[in-house]
C-alpha cells in the first residue's frame, strides 16, 4: 500500500507561482513513476507531469515550459513547481503513483482509474 497526501494549494492571481508536495509513505516501488494530474468540476481530469525512478519526467503541453515536477527520493516527496498561473489551471490538483512503467507512459495513463494510488489532492485556485 502506498499513502500520498497532497499540500501547497491555495489562492492566487494571475501570473503567479505555487509549488505543489505530495508527501509519500508505505511501500515505493524501485522502479517507481509518480506524477500529477487535475481535476476540474465535473470530475473531468488531466494528466499534467510525470516523473519516472531514472529521473525522467514528461510533460503535457500545457504545463511545459511553466510547471517543474522533481522528486526529493530520501524525503519521498513529489513536487509540482508552477508559475506564470493562469484561470485556466484553476483545478483540484492530485498526485499519482504507479510502478513498473515510464514517465511517458505515466503520462497517458495517470489521470485513469486503474494507474495506481491517488492521493485526495490539494486546490489551487488562480483569479
Amino acid at each position: 500500500q502506498v499513502q500520498l497526501v497532497e499540500s501547497g494549494g491555495g489562492s492566487v492571481q494571475a501570473g503567479g507561482s505555487l509549488r505543489l508536495s505530495c508527501a509519500a509513505s508505505g511501500r515505493i516501488h524501485s522502479d517507481f513513476v509518480m506524477g500529477w494530474f487535475r481535476q476540474f468540476p465535473g470530475k473531468r481530469r488531466e494528466a499534467v507531469a510525470t516523473i519516472d525512478s531514472s529521473g525522467r519526467t514528461e510533460y503535457t503541453d500545457s504545463a511545459k515550459g511553466r510547471f517543474t515536477i522533481s522528486f526529493d527520493s530520501a524525503e519521498k516527496i513529489l513536487y509540482l513547481e508552477m508559475n506564470n498561473l493562469n484561470g485556466e489551471d484553476t483545478a483540484l490538483y492530485r498526485c499519482g503513483a504507479s510502478w513498473g512503467i515510464t514517465a511517458m507512459m505515466a503520462l497517458g495513463r495517470i489521470a485513469h482509474d486503474d494507474f495506481g494510488y491517488w492521493g485526495e489532492g490539494t486546490q489551487v485556485t488562480v483569479s
